[in-house]
């Protein structure tokens, strides 16, 4: 590991000062960056250690949302009573992600943060245009069956690692950040981009900006609401599949739905055509199997990989038809 300056922030403007000057990292619970500076992936000159920063409150604002402080640990993200009442999927998501001990450390911002999980992203013999810019991508012609078939481009594959981020991105999540010229907010889905030709840059965050919150929107449907998640094994290991899902059914017809997929695509994956597809037809394993059709439709594939849009599919039907029967908590 290359050596590197430590800055313990007392506060956020003392943390947006020490970042002003440019190669910096945020250190949260650490459970991603401390393991990329292990690799010589990461190799930042200075590290602003945030984790005493007043962002540790779940708050329940006026008019019925939520605010989720940066630093709040995943596993009281996932036990505390109102994520639970309100937000099944999210608490659901968080349990599926990582092992208990992880879950300990890990904080909702640095969630947000955490970089693929790539084999040749990892490697720094392959060749790797998320981790060096212009030097290819191994996954492409090499050992691809973790990929992402939706939202990949001819210089990047690789999938997005996140449970948390795909229920987020289900319940239209607005991120907060902070730095020096003031505050902004990110709906979800604008803060992860697809990789295009720049699929170094992963994410809508500035350099200098840090995260502080996480607001999730009032959303009386995410009360039905459930995320599966299908895996090579039952613990510790990232999805092949998952689906985070919320469905409304009156009369045996659908009037609310939202679903979103994780392990297939290069960021968390909003599949808004299924849901336009899924709104006011009948609550049937055939509905849902033609709108999880039609979002998968696009899907890039390689023969490693191609199975998992079959798998996606049977996985969107299991989870949809779950929730149609009224099994969505958590």
């Amino acid at each position: 590991m290359r050596s590197f300056t430590y800055v313990s922030a007392p506060d956020v403007p003392a943390a947006l000062a020490a970042v002003a000057d440019g190669d910096a990292k945020f250190l949260g619970g650490g459970t991603n960056l401390v393991d990329l500076m292990r690799e010589g992936i990461e190799q930042p000159a200075t590290v602003v250690d945030v984790s005493r920063l007043p962002l540790t409150a779940v708050e329940e604002l006026p008019g019925g949302a939520v605010r989720i402080g940066a630093l709040v640990r995943n596993s009281r993200l996932a036990a505390h009573p109102v994520i639970r009442a309100r937000y099944p999927v999210l608490a659901h998501a968080v349990l599926h992600g990582a092992s208990a001990q992880l879950r300990n450390m890990a904080t909702v911002g640095g969630n947000l943060m955490q970089r693929t999980r790539c084999l040749y992203f990892y490697d720094d013999a392959a060749p790797c245009n998320k981790r060096t810019p212009g030097s290819g991508c191994g996954a492409l012609d090499g050992f691809a069956r973790s990929t992402a078939v939706l939202g990949v481009s001819d210089h990047c594959i690789a999938t997005h690692p996140s449970d948390m981020a795909v229920a987020l991105a289900m319940l239209d999540a607005v991120v907060e950040v902070e730095s020096t010229r003031g505050t902004r907010r990110i709906p979800i889905g604008d803060f992860h981009r697809t990789p295009g030709d720049t699929p170094h840059v992963e994410t809508a965050l500035a350099p200098d900006e840090l995260i502080t919150a996480v607001e999730l929107p009032p959303a009386p449907v995410a009360a039905n609401s459930r995320y599966r998640k299908v895996r090579d094994r039952a613990s510790y290991a990232f999805a092949l599949v998952s689906v985070a899902a919320a469905l409304r059914v009156e009369d045996g017809v659908i009037t609310e739905a939202r679903v979103a997929l994780g392990g297939v695509a290069t960021k968390p994956w909003r599949a808004a055509e299924a849901e336009r597809l899924l709104v006011g037809q009948p609550a049937t394993d055939d509905t849902f199997r033609r709108a999880a059709e039609a979002e998968l439709a696009p899907a890039i594939t390689r023969e490693a990989n191609a199975f998992k849009v079959g798998l996606a599919v049977r996985t969107t039907v299991a989870t949809l038809r779950q929730l149609a029967t009224g099994g969505g908590a958590a």
